[in-house]
């Protein structure tokens, strides 16, 4: 079998066998057409005639793109049954049982459709996260300050989850808020929050905000709230390992 196949502007019987042959061997479609859409489940939308890029994925996955922005125009997710109906035009039609719904694509003309016999067996790797670095934090904990000891990791408190909670030298609370990207007026916020609710309980908590970089109007927020900021950028992958949590309170 090749591992793709396809027509350029394919009949309704084309469309039909490739659409049956994608599905049936569990395969990635793709349709390049001029179509209308209909969607009736938990209300009920209209998308009227224009060129889309339509794909439809081993898992059930439908998705409608137009010519521009990221997202969707319309979509079904996983676990819907997709099939080709030739009525007056070729109709796809995608239907999600719970909830109920339908969505149906049809197709006025068709300029490619693709099936193409995908294998990936990867899942994806992140490199440079806030986990990995927590995981850094916890295997060096000097890379917040001398006598810092990281105890918690993803700490539930009453507004949120803490990244990594600890002590300093003096036992004093140590919050961690991390970012792996550039820190704004939201990471401060979130900061102050965490150490708001912890001071209710536990009196002198420390606020860290720790980051590679800051906006200006981060820098500033942290300084008026008394809170601090370490400068940490992410790790590049590596060997990871648990850090050990201890208990706190």
């Amino acid at each position: 079998m090749s591992k793709v196949e396809f027509r350029v502007n394919p009949s309704p019987e084309e469309i039909k066998l490739l659409v049956d042959s994608a599905i049936s061997s569990e395969a990635l479609l793709t349709i390049f057409a001029h179509c209308r859409v209909y969607y009736d489940g938990r209300a009920k939308s209209e998308l009227g005639s224009g060129d889309r890029v339509i794909i439809v994925k081993p898992d059930g996955s439908f998705l409608i793109h137009q010519s521009k922005k990221r997202e969707p125009v319309n979509w079904q997710p996983p676990g819907s049954v997709v099939h080709v109906e030739l009525r007056e035009k070729p109709v796809l039609v995608s239907v999600r049982r719970k909830p109920p719904e339908t969505l149906e694509v049809e197709l006025e003309e068709v300029y490619l459709i693709t099936v193409f016999h995908a294998e990936d067996y990867e899942e994806l790797a992140l490199t440079g996260s806030e986990a990995e670095m927590a995981e850094l934090i916890f295997e060096q904990p000097e890379v917040i300050e001398p006598g810092f000891k990281p105890l918690y990791r993803e700490k539930p408190v009453k507004h949120g989850i803490v990244d990594v909670l600890g002590v300093d030298r003096e036992g004093n609370i140590v919050v961690l808020e991390l970012k792996r990207r550039r820190a704004d007026l939201h990471a401060v916020s979130q900061l102050k929050r965490y150490v708001e609710t912890l001071k209710e309980e536990h009196g002198n908590v420390r606020g860290i905000l720790v980051a590679p970089s800051l906006t200006s109007g981060a820098r500033k927020l942290l300084e008026k709230e008394g809170l601090e900021f370490r400068k940490l950028q992410p790790p590049k992958g590596g060997k990871k390992s648990r850090g050990k949590q201890l208990r706190l309170f």
